[in-house]
């Protein structure tokens, strides 16, 4: 049996925007392009967007075919990509939740605080971060990731602490 969507196997993107990123500097920012910019309109009223981009630095056919990568962060572990965020994936969409730092709405421009793509990464969409959407009271994290905080804004501390690349 064929489902409706099997017969749909291709899809049509275009970027929204772009990152625009400046590690020596510190600056971080999302540009949104023009026709888009007016799709900004009441996100600062957010503490937080989720940034779903598009890594393109591994859109060849040699990291979409990638299934399972090797975790920097937990030496000698293999996954799945679908169990991990690896930038090789047979789709390279990357997810991303920031602070908002400002938002211009007059250039399109988003300020964070960091974002962990590149330079000239195409943006795809953006989302609010809703908590009764986005947050679980419940869950369960892999054991090579037990240590791990819950909050990103323990993070930071966490990763400076134990020295982990998650690069």
């Amino acid at each position: 049996m064929t489902s409706k969507n099997e017969k749909n196997s291709a899809f049509e993107i275009h970027p929204i925007g772009f990152v625009q990123s400046d590690e020596q500097k510190g600056q971080f920012e999302i540009k949104i392009l023009p026709p888009f910019v007016e799709g900004l309109d009441k996100l600062a009223d957010f503490s937080h967007v989720i940034i779903f981009w598009w890594a393109d630095q591994h859109d060849n056919p040699e990291d979409r075919s990638v299934l399972t990568v090797p975790l920097p962060y937990a030496k000698g572990t293999k996954a799945g990509v679908y169990a991990c965020r690896s930038d090789c994936r047979p789709n390279p969409i990357g997810i991303t939740t920031m602070p908002i730092l400002n938002i211009d709405m007059e250039q399109g421009i988003i300020t964070l605080p960091w974002i962990d793509a590149f330079d000239g990464t195409p943006v795809l969409d953006l989302k609010p971060y809703i908590p009764s959407s986005d947050r679980v009271r419940d869950f369960r994290v892999a054991d090579w990731m037990k240590e791990w905080p819950e909050w990103m804004e323990e993070a930071d501390a966490f990763f400076a602490e134990n020295e982990v690349d998650v690069s």
